[in-house]
C-alpha cells in the first residue's frame, strides 16, 4: 500500500506531552503514534455511525437529525462517564 507524506503543525508544548506519551507506552516514534490514533478515531466515528444507524432503524417514531444527535451525544456521554 503506498503512503503519502503530510505535513502536521503542532503547538511545543502538546507535542511535548505526545513525546511523553510515545515514550510511556513503547511507541517506536511520532509516526506510530499518530497513525494509531488515528486509526483509533476513525474506528470510533465509525461506531457512532453504526449506532446511529442501528438508532434510525429501531425508532417507531419519525426523528429529525438533530434529534438523533442530541440522543447520540448523551449516549456517548453515558459510555465515557462509565469508562471513566
Amino acid at each position: 500500500m503506498a503512503t503519502e507524506m503530510i505535513t502536521l503543525k503542532l503547538d511545543e508544548k502538546f507535542l511535548g506531552v505526545i513525546d511523553s506519551v510515545v515514550k510511556r507506552q513503547g511507541y517506536q516514534n511520532r509516526t506510530e503514534f499518530i497513525r494509531n490514533a488515528l486509526r483509533e478515531k476513525v474506528e470510533e466515528a465509525n461506531l457512532k455511525d453504526a449506532m446511529i444507524a442501528n438508532l434510525r432503524g429501531a425508532a417507531k417514531k419519525k426523528t429529525s437529525n438533530e434529534e438523533y444527535e442530541k440522543i447520540r451525544e448523551k449516549a456517548f456521554e453515558d459510555i465515557d462517564k462509565k469508562l471513566r
